[in-house]
């Protein structure tokens, strides 16, 4: 069994069944869980333990998982968030990645695939707080690798875990055409399967973060029929 240095696990999902299968599986592979049934009981149970991930069900009984994520946001905008979302609602995936979730997963699924998602994304998370370089820049913006935080002017922003990653991996090839591809496989690993949308939902929300106008990127602009390319100097 994997030793994990970030392991709690606080698995969001309104069906008793659904959420001790899960429950089960994560805490055979090495992970602390805790349980919520609804959205209040996210909240309450957030605030005590402060998890490292949440799995977070879209539809609950007293709101839902979108509401859950933005209100999360708010106090860590650090924790990871797995959205659980119906086959074929490609509307919840968008939604969920503009509200800031990291990943989401399809239902039905197998569980080995959640628990090798969550993995995944602690190992890349944890690569990039461990960096060779301590600061990457350009202009005024500034990404601080040891204190995981990124900076305009001196101004912080507060950016996900995934929009820390590309921010990272774009200040690290500047100047460079990245086709959407090539932009998961840098952020969010090889061994991940998603829509390429997911790119362009992430890159949405840096621009409205770091560009006077976002409809006018200075910085982060499109290259059209391949992907995006970070300008060094704006």
């Amino acid at each position: 069994m994997d030793t994990i240095d970030r392991n709690h696990v606080l698995i969001v999902e309104d069906d008793d069944n659904i959420r001790r299968f899960i429950s089960i599986n994560l805490t055979n592979n090495g992970f602390v869980v805790s349980e919520a049934a609804c959205g209040e009981e996210a909240l309450q149970s957030f605030e005590v333990s402060r998890p490292d991930v949440l799995v977070l069900d879209i539809m609950l009984p007293d709101s839902n998982g979108f509401e859950i994520c933005r209100k999360l946001r708010e106090k860590d905008a650090g924790v990871i968030i797995i959205f659980l979302t119906a086959r074929g609602q490609d509307l919840d995936k968008i939604n969920g990645l503009e509200m800031g979730a990291d990943d989401y997963i399809v239902k039905p699924f197998n569980p080995l695939e959640l628990v090798a998602r969550i993995k995944a994304i602690l190992r890349r998370t944890e690569s990039a707080l461990k960096p060779q370089k301590t600061i990457l820049q350009a202009g005024p913006i500034r990404l601080d690798l040891n204190a995981n935080k990124m900076f305009k002017q001196d101004d912080s922003i507060e950016l996900t875990p995934k929009e820390f990653q590309m921010m990272k991996t774009f200040l690290e090839h500047p100047d460079t055409a990245l086709s959407r591809n090539e932009l998961m496989n840098l952020v969010w690993g090889e061994d991940y399967i998603g829509d390429p949308k997911t790119v362009d939902v992430h890159v949405r929300k840096l621009r409205e973060k770091i560009e006077v106008d976002p409809s006018n990127p200075l910085w982060i602009e499109t290259v059209w029929g391949l992907g995006y390319r970070f300008r060094k100097d704006g």
